[in-house]
């Protein structure tokens, strides 16, 4: 991907956010998706292209740590238990459900359908949270949505990484070596970018000059993630983890305000840019893999996914955090699927051996993809207003 064709990306994500300045007529990622279905038939973009590699060390990182640096800490407490449970027990008993459901209709052998629904569990709400604020006027239940969303992401991978091994015959599944390993992943993480987090909060007040005190916050947001992955725990949970300590240190002292003014000048920035380029290359991308054979499947996955999605969060709320029930289905309905789910299905495209159905699989699941940003981002306005009237 050359400089030229990242302007012009640029401009075009540009051009989008501003038409839509309150981020309420439409969900500006969705619509960056199709713009880029629609420039995947330009000649002139056909050598712009992503990789798995791109996805998760560049855009990755540092959209998590905006999100969780962003994140209410306050918040974060009064719907923790709510969170985490979705972001962990409820993400492993969905990948279960929606797999053993799409054994029965597809072609594919049991751990492969469970792949499947690996990669169609993490959730990317950022194309309705602000939606929901403007829709509901409740920033409870969009913060529900977001703090899942920022935890999955390092449940699903670790998920995708066994399952997919066993599918591929590289390894056999114990439960006890999963919780072992899930649990060494997880805490891992959480503690590097905890440990990070503290450290940069206390380094920074050796530079008076903001821009190096930015250039910190760069370094943490990459390294947590670098040095966990180093070391073979979670990276996105460091960089999340990280992300909500510096939020929190610089929470307590009204003396950091001018500190966060910078923060969030220059993060902001990074946020809008990279959205843009990222949603209009995975438009660029996704068109080389979309097929109308296999369109039938994924809309059937799709209608899978949102039942089993509505009846985990049923489960959950119903158990920690009850609520109305126009709030439990927006809460489903925001799941949508994003640049995690595309991330797992380039990992698997590449990475698969010939024993793998790895064609159907990728076909599959990227319209299924495709099927979720389209249909729940441009509905979940609309949704809001009329079940919460």
């Amino acid at each position: 991907m050359s400089i030229e064709q990242i302007i012009i990306l640029l401009l075009i994500g540009y051009i989008v956010f501003t038409i839509d300045t309150k981020q309420d007529n439409f969900p500006v990622p969705t619509v960056l998706v199709i713009i880029g279905i629609g420039l995947a038939f330009i000649p002139y973009f056909d050598s712009v292209n992503v990789t798995e590699d791109i996805i998760y060390h560049i855009f990755i990182p540092a959209l998590l740590f905006i999100s969780a640096y962003q994140f209410p800490i306050k918040n974060f407490r009064k719907n923790a238990g709510l969170i985490i449970t979705l972001a962990t027990a409820g993400i492993i008993v969905n990948v279960f459900l929606l797999g053993s459901l799409t054994w029965l209709i597809a072609p594919l052998g049991f751990a492969s359908a469970l792949v499947v629904a690996a990669i169609l569990t993490p959730t990317d709400p950022v194309s309705v949270v602000s939606i929901i604020k403007q829709a509901t006027h409740n920033d409870e239940i969009a913060d529900i949505v977001e703090g899942e969303s920022m935890l999955n992401d390092g449940t699903s991978i670790v998920l995708f990484t066994t399952l997919f091994s066993i599918a591929n015959q590289k390894q056999s599944f114990t439960l006890l070596s999963f919780t072992g390993e899930f649990l060494l992943v997880s805490i891992g993480g959480l503690t590097i970018g905890l440990v990070l987090g503290y450290l940069v909060s206390k380094i920074i007040h050796y530079s008076h000059h903001r821009q190096y005190q930015i250039m910190l916050s760069i370094i943490l947001a990459y390294g947590s993630f670098l040095i966990a992955e180093a070391i073979h725990v979670s990276g996105v949970l460091a960089t999340v983890a990280s992300g909500m300590m510096i939020s929190y240190e610089y929470g307590r002292a009204i003396k950091e305000d001018h500190f966060r003014r910078s923060l969030d000048g220059f993060w902001d920035i990074v946020e809008i840019s990279f959205l843009a380029i990222l949603f209009l290359v995975i438009g660029i991308e996704i068109t080389e893999y979309i097929s109308l054979e296999y369109f039938l499947y994924a809309f059937a996955i799709f209608i899978l996914m949102v039942f089993v999605r509505i009846l985990i969060v049923y489960m959950t709320t119903k158990i920690i955090h009850p609520l109305s029930w126009p709030y439990h289905f927006l809460i489903s309905w925001a799941g949508l699927k994003g640049s995690m789910s595309v991330f797992l299905i380039l990992t698997l495209y590449t990475k698969s051996t010939n024993g793998f159905n790895s064609e159907w699989v990728v076909a599959v699941t990227f319209t299924t993809v495709l099927i979720s940003l389209v249909i729940q981002s441009l509905s979940i306005a609309p949704i809001s207003r009329k079940i919460l009237k």
